[in-house]
């Protein structure tokens, strides 16, 4: 190949390289913005309670929630033909391990925290997570 050829190719690569980056930023942009208002949405007062609710499929979300500290809460854990090992729950601060029905709404008591204190959920095999930060 002449010299010229390969500069060009380099710089067609080079390109290329850059679209998909900049493409890629874009996208991670908009489901940090969309995990943001998650944060804020998956969260309510009912009778005095605080509940949580997580959607276990592939993962957990949203993964990080803020929620009020001193309050009695409770954590509603949502599966929709949930097979993975998300299905499989452990949250090791509440001595909590269940295996979660594929398709229901599980509800797990959580005692008033402190504020600064969290909380994580994990899958049994550790993949996925995530946590409540109370405040």
């Amino acid at each position: 190949m002449k010299p010229t050829t390969i500069a060009i190719l380099i710089i067609v690569v080079l390109i290329g390289a850059s679209f998909v980056y900049s493409r890629n930023k874009d996208v991670s942009d908009d489901t940090k913005k969309e995990e943001i208002k998650e944060v804020k949405s998956n969260v309510s007062v009912v009778d005095g309670k605080q509940i949580i609710t997580i959607d276990a499929r592939g993962g957990y979300f949203p993964q990080m929630t803020i929620a009020k500290a001193d309050m009695p809460t409770i954590i509603k854990v949502e599966t929709k033909s949930t097979f993975d090992c998300s299905s499989a729950l452990v949250i090791p601060d509440l001595n909590y391990q269940k295996n979660l029905p594929p398709t229901a709404v599980t509800e797990i008591e959580v005692p008033p925290q402190k504020a600064g204190e969290e909380i994580q959920g994990l899958c049994s095999m550790g993949m996925y997570s995530f946590q409540i930060k109370f405040e």
